[in-house]
């Protein structure tokens, strides 16, 4: 048969079939090419792509966050959920609208604006001031160049452009606080009474009642699941160490680290900045250099900082006569750092060019490098050394542990053993935890997980952060259950009761309120129920009346002259109240001191801008292309 059609696929016939085949799979290669293409990236905002990797470094970064904000009580999983990734992806989209937009209207961050914000950062402060040591020791921790921490920070700072220039433009009006304020302080008067609860004219209740209700609300009367854990735990704050280091092993580590205790030659700087546009013309440049060398010409050590003050455009410093403190390599930008360490001490540079604009420095004061000797560091180094080593034992004894109760998942004795540890067990406890260990939620969660619950393996090592980790193991399991009727009778029995009188508590109450409807005075309707009539005049939002009730009275409408407002209202402990709205008054606005009002108008400006900002973003949505590559989330 096969030879037959070749014999058959000849002429013309055969350049059809050929090129529908060729032409078939030609689209079968494009189509891969753009789905390949597609996979690259989780969304694209116009023509820039938010990679995986990108997207992912933002996880672990809120991840991390997070649980040292949480600590023990961090509940990883969340960030395992569809809505937390979309929430974050969204995030990260609008993050690169603002971007764009800041592309699209010139709009930049300085160096000076990174500088300031890095030094302002308190891990980096010795008594209140940027220490360049502990700088370039965070840096080397976290394995980042400066200019790599400054771009991170420059990204962080250039997403926050558009929304504060929104906020500081924002202008709320005197009438604007005016009127919130009329509103925060407005005064009500109003009057109240609670129904007396009525005596219910039936309390048979009958076994068949009993039955029926217990079996419709039998959710009400389950006891939760629970189950107690055996576990192994290794807390490197116990774990005994080898030995002291010794002073020809400090010595050791000191020469071989000693550029961590050189603090390099530092320099104190002022400046005068004269701009230049993000995309200046080539007059512009040339009109802001000729400023800047006028000024360099005129300036000298004795009238730099009225120079500054008076002709600087860098808001941040011109106030302090220009002063930027003592500064060290690799703080600035290359082009100001190489002007300013080719100064000698007291000389004022020519106009140097930087990405902000064109800088006159004057170099007031040099402060040459100084090397700690051995004995001021020693302490440290122990401190180090020892902590080093404990990190040493307790990832070494945490690892065995790990591959100890992997290699026996059905008991935690041979990893006892073995490192002789003790095995301890919890109290039962739910899927809300417990008291102890129980209380970590990575701990409930594992309890309760598939692995361990139903097929009676050994957990995972769960960390629970500060060199302390454990592996669990169930050992006792108590299923959800339906507490007996006999057990809960009482209470079925009192619960049907509540339901009647709460039945009949309603309609008197609706009865009540159509009486006060159709005209009958709150007097006598209260009188005839043997309630209390309270009136209140000029209560506001903080006066003390129930709170249910001065929810309602500030929620119902403005009465009309000489009419007021009826509500029934739930007092949420099973009974009823009835309320009337008499009279509202704007609040008294001679009584708000100016401070509060001042704060006010800061909180109106900067929920206003957030809510510009929003809407902002929502006309840059419509004008863009996104493209959402769910399926990489």
């Amino acid at each position: 048969m096969l030879q037959a059609m070749r014999n058959k696929m000849h002429g013309w016939p055969s350049i059809i079939v050929l090129g529908l085949a060729v032409l078939a799979m030609s689209l079968f290669g494009m189509e891969s090419y753009f789905t390949s293409r597609d996979d690259a990236f989780v969304a694209k905002v116009g023509k820039h792509e938010i990679s995986q990797n990108a997207y992912q470094d933002r996880i672990n970064q809120l991840r991390q966050q997070t649980s040292a904000e949480q600590g023990e009580h961090f509940d990883s999983s969340i960030f395992e959920k569809p809505e937390t990734k979309q929430r974050i992806l969204d995030g990260m989209v609008d993050q690169q609208l603002l971007l764009q937009a800041n592309d699209d209207w010139g709009m930049r961050v300085s160096d000076q604006a990174i500088r300031d914000y890095i030094a302002g950062i308190p891990a980096f402060q010795v008594n209140g001031q940027f220490d360049a040591v502990s700088y370039r020791a965070w840096l080397a921790s976290q394995r980042k160049t400066p200019d790599m921490f400054e771009s991170e920070i420059r990204s962080s700072l250039a997403t926050q452009l558009l929304p504060d220039a929104i906020n500081d433009s924002t202008i709320v009006s005197d009438a604007q606080v005016d009127q919130f304020l009329s509103l925060l302080t407005q005064r009500r008067d109003l009057r109240y009474f609670q129904l007396p609860r009525p005596a219910l004219p039936d309390n048979q209740v009958s076994d068949s009642q009993i039955e029926s209700w217990y079996k419709a609300h039998l959710a009400d009367y389950m006891t939760p699941e629970q189950v107690s854990v055996k576990y192994v735990e290794v807390n490197g704050a116990d774990l005994p160490l080898e030995a002291a280091p010794s002073d020809d092993d400090l010595r050791k580590r000191y020469e071989d680290e000693k550029q961590r205790f050189v603090q390099p030659e530092q320099r104190l700087v002022s400046h005068i900045l004269i701009n230049v546009p993000a995309n200046a013309t080539p007059e512009q440049q040339k009109v802001a250099l000729a400023k800047a060398e006028k000024i360099a010409a005129e300036a000298t050590p004795g009238d730099f900082a009225k120079l500054a003050e008076r002709d600087s455009q860098d808001l941040g410093s011109k106030r302090q006569g220009g002063d930027l403190g003592w500064l060290e390599k690799g703080v600035t930008n290359p082009a100001f750092d190489a002007a300013l360490f080719a100064l000698q001490k007291n000389q004022i540079s020519q106009p140097v060019l930087s990405s902000d604009g064109y800088h006159i420095i004057w170099l007031r004061d040099v402060r040459s490098g100084e090397s700690k000797p051995f004995e001021e560091v020693r302490d440290q180094l122990v401190k180090e050394a020892s902590s080093a080593e404990r990190d040493r034992t307790y990832n070494e004894v945490a690892g065995k542990m790990s591959d100890n109760t992997y290699q026996n998942p059905t008991s935690l004795e041979p990893a006892s053993v073995a490192l002789k540890l003790p095995i301890k067990t919890t109290a039962l406890f739910g899927r809300s935890g417990g008291e102890g260990l129980a209380a970590n939620p990575k701990v409930v969660a594992a309890a309760f997980s598939d692995d361990v619950l139903v097929q009676g393996n050994n957990s995972g090592l769960i960390d629970l952060g500060g060199n302390h980790s454990v592996v669990i193991h169930i050992d006792k399991h108590v299923p959800a259950a339906a507490r007996p009727l006999a057990e809960v009778r009482a209470d079925v029995q009192k619960r049907i009761l509540d339901e009647r009188a709460a039945a009949l508590e309603k309609k008197q109450a609706d009865d009540a309120l159509a009486r006060l409807r159709k005209g009958e005075s709150m007097s006598t309707v209260a009188s005839s129920l043997g309630a209390t009539l309270t009136a209140v005049n000029e209560a506001v939002r903080q006066s003390q009346v129930p709170a249910p009730l001065l929810t309602q009275a500030f929620q119902l409408p403005h009465p009309a002259a000489d009419k007021s407002q009826f509500a029934v209202v739930d007092m949420q402990n099973g009974t009823f109240a009835l309320l009337a709205l008499d009279k509202v008054q704007g609040g008294d606005l001679s009584k708000v001191p100016p401070e509060q009002r001042e704060s006010l108008r800061q909180q109106m400006a900067q929920a206003y801008g957030s809510e510009t900002t929003r809407e902002l973003i929502y006309l840059l949505k419509a004008k863009t292309t996104i493209k959402l590559n769910k399926a990489r989330l």
